[in-house]
């Protein structure tokens, strides 16, 4: 049981998959930090006093008769804030994926079957589709 267990994270790609979660959440710590601790408050220079992220459009607010208040609201300024933390980790994410991943090796030249319009290699002089003789 313990060898099938190996096969499968080695022939699924399980492991790569899991290792991938781990940096991507990694990724998205390190970005959430950058963003809050370095990019937040030069961009708080430029917007309204206060932490912007804790923004909202109080909808309704009652006190109950025990004494508690209840606040219903949309907190804009919290989804504005994951909003760009999901660009900035997108970003960051793509970038080293474009860094690091190999280059996909560009296709061989072809040319189109006249009979059976089978793409087929451009130095190709039978058709494998079809078997017609190409020029």
């Amino acid at each position: 049981m313990l060898k099938e267990f190996k096969e499968f994270l080695t022939k699924s790609n399980a492991m790569a998959l899991a290792i991938g979660v781990i940096i991507g959440a990694a990724t998205s710590k390190l970005v959430t930090g950058l963003v809050t601790d370095l990019l937040m408050p030069i961009i708080s220079l430029f917007l309204p006093a206060g932490d912007w992220r804790e923004k909202e459009l109080v909808l309704k607010s009652s006190v109950d008769a025990a004494g508690k208040a209840t606040v219903t609201s949309i907190k804009y300024g919290d989804l504005a804030g994951t909003i760009l933390d999901f660009l900035i980790i997108s970003t960051v994410v793509f970038f080293l994926t474009k860094a690091l991943l190999p280059k996909p090796a560009p296709e061989p030249p072809t040319k189109i079957c006249p009979e059976c319009k089978e793409k087929i290699p451009a130095d190709a002089r039978k058709c494998k589709a079809c078997g017609s003789v190409v020029a």
